[in-house]
């Protein structure tokens, strides 16, 4: 939040010194034109440099001009600022003759050093041409932000008399991150077993392209004992997890990191108020928690734009409450080769429009099929869907694939759910229920991806009252449920 506040308050600033005489995106006769009146770099890592901005200078005149110089108009120590004129070093940029109606590129970088603030700081500087002895200013502005940074190192195992090297960065030890500076994953970053990583309110967590946050060591296989991961957010001071592209362009596009993945023998996880967004898949749960506690406890939490699944579940113990799981490339919610899992007051959303999507937002199965072809069997002890929300652009949004021989135990009380109405489960294990072919009264606008509940929304009231307790006596945004409670993870405000 500190973050997007500075930035608000830096870009008022520069809407009102882009009006200032010495910025010339047009000009007069004899001097240049330039694509932008400013070069502006969003958040820069120290140490990271950033990504290339390109900056085009035109000669709209009728008779050629020839640029004198270009040249940073202030002292550039460690060359944080790196211009590229044609091919050419910026130091190496003097009398350019460009004819009528020509273009130059310039191609800008900026690596920044680190200092000792938290906050984001201003680096600036300004691109100076000079033509017919006359000079023109472009401002170059970058926002540095110090971070704590996680790089992987080499970590051997021997397996089968053979030696296997796994990079990533290794927590070994009970570990708390503070909000105080991002965190960004330059590599996989792994919680051995018997270590907790803890994760307090408002951190904010960037993961490099393939990087991800993994609990417990998938390496160890069945030596692989713990490792816990607690995230602690609270609401308006949510832990995001998401991708280190923050140009606009990567918002809200999926694909950008890995996943959040609790491996075999990882137990007791918990996360609450998070965002996690833009990656592959947002948790994967590939364990067996103890009978007495889940391996996942996930609440009060928005998973959206993940390329492949939002959470995936495989054999696990998973509860979930007020979480918002939406637009995801494939499923948004897998509960695959059985396990024992329990949601309540979640929506399933899925307005997906970064491709087509030929899967529906949720699939439940009790087996798998190995290397060999055979068909390996997992009880399905328990699926229980309450006040949920499953609802998406497809005609038909849940997938059940049940093998008759292995417990299929799962049950939708008082949610509402897309099926198509030529739909072959037939016999859809529900109390209370509302099944639906059209989404169009239900959210505020699918489009924007509101996902709130519209005036007339079918869900208002619909939920099971007796279901209430202190966790969910309100929504994933604070407000209170009384009475009948609303479907969903959001409940409707007048």
């Amino acid at each position: 939040m500190v973050i997007r506040n500075f930035f608000i308050v830096i870009l008022v600033c520069l809407a009102f010194s882009s009006c200032r005489k010495d910025f010339f995106a047009e000009s007069g006769p004899g001097q240049l034109s330039f694509s932008n009146d400013s070069i502006l770099f969003d958040t820069v890592f120290t140490t990271i440099g950033s990504a290339t901005k390109k900056f085009v200078v035109y000669n709209n005149n009728n008779n050629p001009v020839t640029i004198e110089t270009i040249r940073l108009a202030q002292d550039n120590p460690s060359d944080i600022y790196r211009i590229n004129v044609d091919g050419m070093p910026i130091e190496q940029s003097q009398n350019i003759k460009l004819t009528p109606n020509d273009s130059l590129f310039l191609f800008i970088e900026v690596t920044i050093n680190p200092n000792n603030q938290n906050t984001p700081f201003l680096v600036n500087n300004q691109l100076e041409f000079t033509t017919n002895g006359k000079t023109q200013l472009i401002d170059l502005v970058a926002f540095g932000q110090n971070a704590n940074f996680y790089r992987p190192s080499d970590n051997l195992f021997i397996a089968d008399k053979d030696t296997i090297n796994f990079r990533y960065y290794s927590i070994s030890q009970n570990t708390t991150w503070t909000n105080e500076k991002p965190h960004v994953f330059y590599g996989n970053v792994i919680v051995e077993p018997n270590a907790t990583l803890t994760i307090e309110e408002g951190a904010q967590i960037y993961c490099h392209a393939n990087s991800g946050l993994f609990i417990g060591n998938p390496i160890l296989g069945t030596n692989n004992d713990g490792g816990t991961l607690n995230v602690n957010g609270s609401l308006g001071n949510e832990v995001v997890f998401q991708g280190d592209r923050l140009e606009d362009w990567y918002q809200d596009a999926p694909g950008q990191w890995s996943q959040i993945w609790l491996c075999a023998g990882s137990k007791n996880s918990t996360i609450n108020y998070a965002i996690i967004r833009n990656g592959t898949v947002g948790i994967k749960a590939d364990t067996l928690g103890n009978s007495s506690e889940p391996t996942l406890k996930v609440s009060n939490t928005i998973i959206e734009n993940m390329s492949d699944i939002g959470l995936f579940a495989q054999g696990s113990y998973v509860t979930g409450y007020n979480n918002l799981i939406r637009n995801c490339g494939r499923y948004n919610l897998v509960l695959n080769i059985g396990g024992r899992y329990q949601f309540d007051h979640c929506t399933f959303a899925n307005y997906y429009n970064y491709g087509s999507r030929n899967t529906p937002i949720l699939l439940i199965n009790n087996y798998y099929e190995d290397v060999n072809e055979n068909i390996q069997l997992r009880p399905l002890t328990q699926a229980n869907f309450t006040n949920c929300i499953i609802d998406g652009s497809a005609a038909h949004e849940i997938e059940l694939q049940n093998n008759s021989n292995s417990k299929f135990n799962y049950i939708f009380d008082h949610c509402l759910i897309k099926l198509h109405p030529d739909s072959s489960i037939s016999n859809l294990n529900q109390t209370n229920s509302i099944k639906v072919n059209s989404s169009s009264s239900i959210f505020i606008n699918t489009q924007k991806q509101d996902f709130q509940l519209s005036d007339n929304s079918i869900a208002i009231d619909a939920g099971k009252a007796s279901l209430m307790n202190n966790a969910l006596s309100i929504d994933i945004l604070g407000n209170s449920r009384y009475g009948n409670p609303d479907i969903g993870a959001f409940e409707k405000v007048d």
